[in-house]
């Protein structure tokens, strides 16, 4: 046996397809979301863009009946456009059957913004990814 350190995109897609299948093996109720939902997550982005220029995004996907955002960005904090690129995405995850939106983020980025559009915070990695900080995971009904 070899023990390898190196990124491999390939090692990488088989260690995924292997835990899948161990997954849909020991739950028939994973088995049965992915019938009724589908197999594969779906991307799903939003991106604000202004005379060519990226001011606000945010890409995620969906998967089952979650929204997961992975990425929320805006060039000028407290215009709006946050709020809307989130309800847009929250929107569509909605219109693909979508019950539940989750998200990660750190104390020092936006755990209030996300309060304020309804988001709970479920779960805390204190001193992640510095001592002193916090790594929030956040969730809201859709």
């Amino acid at each position: 046996m070899e023990l390898i350190t190196e990124p491999s995109e390939g090692l990488r897609r088989r260690l995924g397809d292997a835990l899948k299948a161990r997954n849909l093996l020991m739950s028939p109720e994973l088995a049965a979301a992915k019938e009724l939902y589908g197999k594969d997550d779906v991307p799903l982005e939003v991106y604000a863009v202004e005379d060519g220029e990226l001011v606000g995004g945010l890409a995620g996907e969906t998967w089952l009946s979650w929204l997961h955002v992975e990425l929320l960005w805006v060039r000028d904090r407290g215009d709006g456009l946050g709020s809307r690129l989130l309800a847009t995405a929250e929107e569509i995850a909605r219109g693909r059957g979508c019950t539940g939106s989750r998200l990660e983020t750190w104390s020092f980025q936006a755990p209030g913004f996300y309060a304020k559009q309804g988001y709970r915070i479920v779960g805390e990695v204190p001193d992640h990814p510095f001592p002193g900080s916090v790594d929030y995971t956040l969730i809201k009904n859709l």
